[in-house]
């Protein structure tokens, strides 16, 4: 039986090879088995494209991000802003406060001059500073010149403020997206004012200290820092936690908020202290008072009582 077993294996060879096809032999249980090979990754070994783990089901955030995705996948939604406050959407360029921040504006065009400024991380030293309300309104102003695109981010994960300010949703936002449940189109928004897209804060969280460390804050700011002119970004305050020290390090500047009459002095100075001296772009002055503005705030009738002042 052998003489004849491989007699047909042979012949079967031959005719193979005539036929110009790959021999497939007829015996395959003479043949050891070939070892099963897996294309897949480990789940320990599979990362994102800036070497962040990835947890089971986080999206891979590897599609392009262009300008038109960005106009096509975000959408608009209807914001109500509370006028009293977002001083830029009333269309009064007389309103009080709003010439303050086009001083802020232009004295971050003259450092922006001296050094790479684009991510501004604003923060206090201590909660109710008006750091929320700074930065929302630098954000506006900035969008204000033609052409200007601008991007506002809730990073403060533990009292945000911003998406009751301009009179939106809080979520999906920046916590989805740290969390790895959402990408950078699904937490981003846009409204009635040309040019100017929002992250809001995104669902309530047990642990903002760990989540805007995991690394993947820095991963969303490159991926979309290309498509804006500027990127504001509000923090925690500086003193409580440690949030905002973390925060600074994706960014290229530090505008610290001081309420006047209000802040101490050793809260101020410990709040400095949180970040490097290169860091600190420069502190606003907010809630000053004197005889001009109350003089402003009587004849334009405005509400709002956080006049800032600039000192960049």
């Amino acid at each position: 039986m052998s003489r004849i077993h491989e007699a047909l294996k042979k012949a079967e060879q031959e005719r193979a090879a005539m036929q110009g096809g790959a021999v497939q032999p007829s015996f395959a249980a003479t043949e050891q088995a070939p070892t099963p090979t897996t294309l897949e990754e480990p789940p320990a070994a599979r990362v994102s494209a800036a070497g962040i783990p990835l947890a089971s089901g986080m999206p891979s955030f590897a599609s392009p991000f262009s300008l038109d995705a960005l106009l096509a996948r975000c959408p608009e939604l209807q914001w109500t802003p509370d006028v009293k406050t977002m001083l830029f959407f009333n269309d009064d360029d007389t309103a009080r406060g709003t010439e303050e921040f086009r001083t802020l504006r232009s004295r971050l065009y003259h450092a922006r001059e001296k050094m790479p400024l684009k991510k501004i991380l604003v923060t206090s030293a201590l909660p109710k500073e008006g750091k929320s309300f700074t930065s929302a309104n630098l954000a506006q102003v900035l969008v204000r010149q033609h052409g200007r695109r601008v991007l506002l981010i809730d990073a403060d994960l533990r009292g945000p403020r911003l998406h009751m300010m301009l009179g939106t949703t809080s979520s999906p936002g920046l916590a989805d997206y740290l969390q790895g449940t959402s990408d950078e189109f699904a937490i981003m928004q846009r409204g009635q004012m040309e040019n100017l897209f929002f992250i809001p804060s995104g669902q309530e969280i047990s642990d903002p200290a760990e989540l805007v460390a995991n690394g993947r804050l820095k991963f969303l700011l490159q991926r979309v820092e290309a498509l804006f002119d500027w990127i504001i970004i509000d923090s925690p305050p500086a003193v409580p936690v440690s949030d905002a020290s973390v925060l600074a390090k994706a960014c290229d500047g530090v505008l610290m908020v001081v309420r006047s009459n209000v802040t101490p002095v050793d809260m101020a100075r410990r709040a400095r202290q949180e970040f490097p001296e290169q860091a600190l772009v420069g502190v606003v002055l907010n809630g000053t008072d004197n005889e001009a503005m109350s003089y402003t705030r009587y004849y334009y009738d405005v509400q709002e009582k956080n006049v800032t002042e600039s000192k960049v």
